[in-house]
């Protein structure tokens, strides 16, 4: 042994066909396997013992790091969400804000300064991503009777006129032949 100590090119010998020999082939494990075999890897360390007051306090830190997280996150919806982007700006009270406005076809024109409209509705299912078609019909103020059956007419959301009517006629688009 003395002699593979002193003699250096004898250890090279040794170790340089060691390591230039095929190693083993790897198998080929799932990798949610060998992150299950690296998790169950254990270091040899072990966590100090803490008392109950100590995990408490720990607890307590983490659940105020995710509030402020929270709070944070939350300020940043609040302000994508107002119109100026500014904190503090009032939103709109219920009943305020932008009116629906709706495109349809005049099934009845027979009731003084009311009109009945079809609105036809084709959206795509989001499951089947098959083209729904839904239609709906409303009551619709119409002031100077203008509009017959058959006209494509817009109308707007308004306050009740009526136990019916909810809709405001805005204008026709298309008179009917």
């Amino acid at each position: 042994m003395a002699d593979e100590t002193e003699n250096p090119e004898a250890g090279e010998e040794t170790t340089a066909p060691v390591a230039a020999a095929p190693a083993e082939p790897v198998e080929k494990v799932h990798p949610k396997v060998a992150r299950k075999q690296k998790r169950s890897a254990h270091t040899g360390t072990h966590n100090e013992a803490r008392t109950a007051e100590e995990r408490q306090a720990e607890r307590q830190a983490l659940r105020k790091q995710n509030a402020l997280a929270r709070t944070r996150r939350r300020g940043q919806e609040r302000a994508k969400a107002t119109p100026s982007g500014l904190p503090g700006t009032p939103k709109p009270e219920h009943g305020e804000g932008r009116k629906l406005v709706r495109t349809g076809t005049v099934v009845s024109a027979k009731p003084d300064k009311t009109i009945t409209v079809r609105i036809d509705v084709a959206r795509r299912h989001r499951k089947y991503k098959k083209i729904v078609r839904s239609s709906s019909k409303i009551h619709v103020h119409d002031v100077n009777n203008d509009a017959n059956e058959g006209d494509v007419v817009k109308v707007i959301e308004s306050r009740p006129l009526s136990a019916t009517k909810r809709w405001n006629l805005v204008e026709i688009l298309e008179r009917a032949r």
